[in-house]
């Protein structure tokens, strides 16, 4: 059997989308699961709406999602070269040969010597592939009309200039978007035209939002773009993890896969017929799985880019690893420490109406008093203020829920939260100490 060889031939017009990444990473696991060849080939002949930087970005964002590939444009390889632009030539002599067969005809401009080229389809003719993912499918030719292979300025058409390439550069195996299905008949007849071997073909199901509506760039609730996941904080192994299992599942009963684990699960009989949909909780809970794991050193280089940006002041290096070793637990990914540490140090203090109605139905004000007056005298480092709640509790003769909720609730207005003692200590003894006598006198007004 020949060796298998897929590729993945975006357009270079715009930002690597999360349904164009998909298509890049199945095929990337099954040349991988297979031993086979991934390449990457630019599809770059809709001139006006190519964008400058528009293919290194996508191979960049290809890179950090942890792919690599065997040929391609700026990899090169035996097969080249790897941007349709450069490949004109291949495809005019292609359509010269259909012309010569008489399975093709000229259609000129009106009053013009600029002529298209056009493929005849034949007539009462079935084509039947058997789909991988969606087996058997069949096209009757008199639904599809003659199409045009080369336009009248030269350029190829999709459809046609996709067969060139995929058949001079052996590709054995294409796994697509389902948009594509509908595609394929036009492409068995260049095929079938050339006497050559057809490739197996595999269309995958769209995505969907939570609304089972199918993605759209335009749907503003979901970010859509790779590179905005790197600007968020996100880490490429849990995305390539999460995008992997849109439309995969493995045979395994797990969710948190490294790429190894990937590729010696991936098996192309296990991609869903039903559309997978984007969730963007279980997006978030994978990619705190990958955080939690990460050292304290680099989850701090993680989250001070994000600290700088929204201007928090990061030049006391002790203070930024103590309050990323506080929120480490919670963090989903890098910028949402902001978010996290707006909620805890924010400026104006609120007690939330749960915690309230706890400090109202117990006998708190003499713990939350007695916790003041300890941390007044207290030196405000981590232990010292741990010292000083065991203190209330001695002297109180107070423990448990009785003795930790006040002093949080007093402090963060919350009943719960990361590591109190830590908390404060990076909050400071003013700030502290203002909230607890904004508790107080919460606490004897109402009493």
């Amino acid at each position: 059997m020949n060796k298998v060889r897929v590729r993945y031939a975006p357009s270079p017009t715009g930002l690597l989308h999360i349904g164009n990444a998909r298509t890049a990473i199945f095929n990337y696991l099954f040349a991988r699961s297979r031993g086979g060849d991934f390449l990457i080939r630019i599809e770059d002949t809709d001139v006006k709406r190519n964008v400058i930087g528009g293919e290194a970005s996508q191979l960049d964002n290809l890179r950090w999602l942890g792919l690599d590939w065997d040929e391609s444009p700026d990899k090169g390889g035996p097969y080249g070269p790897y941007r349709q632009l450069e490949r004109l030539d291949l495809y005019k002599e292609y359509a010269e040969k259909l012309l010569d067969m008489g399975m093709a005809y000229k259609e000129y401009k009106e009053g013009s010597n600029k002529y298209a080229i056009r493929f005849k389809v034949p007539a009462d003719k079935e084509y039947v592939f058997n789909d991988m993912v969606r087996g058997t499918l069949r096209f009757q030719s008199k639904e599809v009309e003659d199409w045009i292979m080369i336009k009248d300025n030269g350029i190829p058409t999709y459809n046609f200039a996709v067969v060139i390439d995929d058949h001079f550069m052996k590709i054995t195996h294409i796994l697509r978007g389902e948009e594509h299905i509908t595609n394929t008949p036009k492409q068995m007849m260049v095929y079938e035209a050339f006497g050559w071997d057809i490739p197996m073909f595999g269309h995958m199901t769209i995505i969907v939002n939570e609304k089972k509506k199918k993605l759209s760039k335009r749907d503003q609730s979901i970010v859509q773009f790779i590179s905005q996941y790197r600007e968020l904080g996100y880490l490429p192994e849990a995305m390539l993890n999460f995008i992997a299992l849109l439309g995969w599942s493995p045979a395994v009963n797990q969710e948190i896969l490294s790429k190894e684990d990937i590729i010696n699960h991936f098996d192309s009989s296990r991609l869903s017929k039903a559309p997978a949909m984007f969730d963007v909780v279980k997006l978030a809970y994978i990619n705190k799985e990958y955080v939690k794991k990460m050292s304290p050193e680099a989850f701090v280089e993680l989250c001070k880019p994000h600290l700088e940006k929204a201007g928090i002041d990061v030049s006391n290096p002790v203070w930024v690893a103590d309050l990323c070793s506080l929120l480490h637990e919670r963090t989903a990914y890098g910028a949402q420490i902001v978010e996290l540490h707006h909620a805890f140090f924010h400026g104006s203090f609120e007690i939330e109406p749960e915690a309230l109605e706890f400090l109202k139905s117990e006998d708190t004000l003499q713990v939350i008093k007695a916790f003041k007056k300890q941390l007044t005298m207290s030196n405000f480092n981590a232990d010292d203020i741990k010292e000083s709640i065991k203190d209330v509790g001695k002297r109180l003769n107070v423990k448990g829920k009785s003795l930790f909720m006040p002093c949080r609730i007093a402090t963060t207005g919350a009943m719960h939260g990361p590591d109190l003692p830590k908390s404060l200590s990076l909050l400071g003894k003013e700030v502290a100490i203002s909230r607890i006598n904004k508790t107080i006198e919460i606490l004897e007004n109402k009493a």
